[in-house]
């Protein structure tokens, strides 16, 4: 065998081990957990308290309605301060871990005064709006 045919040989065996131990890496499985208190990239998340303290309520979608009582309404998560009571005209801040512009309305299906908060931006909500919010829609 010439110098020459075992460097070709060596050299696709080379690469036929690089295409399988690109076979062995596994896909990536990080993703948002809606609803499971931790503020996610990829979501909205409203706080009970200012300054994003508090429990949380996580969301990637819009809502058009929190809902009034369990069990039918979006609850705070987590182990802070309003874990387990309704987010409904209870959140008082909001962190948007977004790539869209969130806007939190005062009234459900969307109508009302409304706070936008920017993509990547957390805010507390307005006078208006602290502790008196019922829907958000993510994007324009």
């Amino acid at each position: 065998m010439t110098a020459k045919v075992a460097r070709r040989i060596a050299s696709a065996g080379s690469l036929l081990m690089l295409a399988a131990g690109a076979l062995l890496i596994p896909a990536s499985t990080a993703s948002a957990a809606e609803r499971d208190g931790v503020c996610d990239v990829g979501e909205v998340c409203f706080y009970y308290n200012s300054n994003q303290q508090g429990a949380v309520s996580d969301f990637s979608s819009s809502v058009g309605s929190y809902g009034e009582s369990q069990p039918k309404c979006y609850e705070f998560k987590g182990s802070g301060k309003g874990a387990g009571e309704c987010m409904k005209n209870q959140a008082a801040s909001v962190a948007n871990r977004t790539d869209k512009p969130v806007t939190v309305y005062y009234n459900s299906n969307y109508q009302g005064a409304s706070q936008t908060i920017p993509a990547g931006e957390s805010a507390n909500l307005s006078a208006e709006l602290k502790n008196q919010n019922a829907s958000h829609l993510i994007g324009d």
